[in-house]
């Protein structure tokens, strides 16, 4: 039986915040200096959207 849509979004959900979390460490630890500020709005963008795709979820969930 093939997984709702739901089902597929999780682990891309996951696996997208997992690679949001070693972005966020790598440009603490000093990497790619010269992208810093890009990088960083990179990743707080990144978090929004993964927030907003879990909100969306979870309404959709318990409708």
């Amino acid at each position: 039986m093939p997984e709702s849509s739901s089902d597929e979004l999780q682990p891309l959900l996951q696996q997208l915040d997992e690679d949001r979390a070693w972005l966020l460490e790598q440009i603490d630890r000093g990497r790619w200096p010269d992208l810093r500020l890009d990088l960083a709005a990179l990743e707080r963008e990144l978090g929004q959207m993964l927030s907003r795709a879990s909100e969306l979820q979870d309404e959709s969930g318990q409708g």
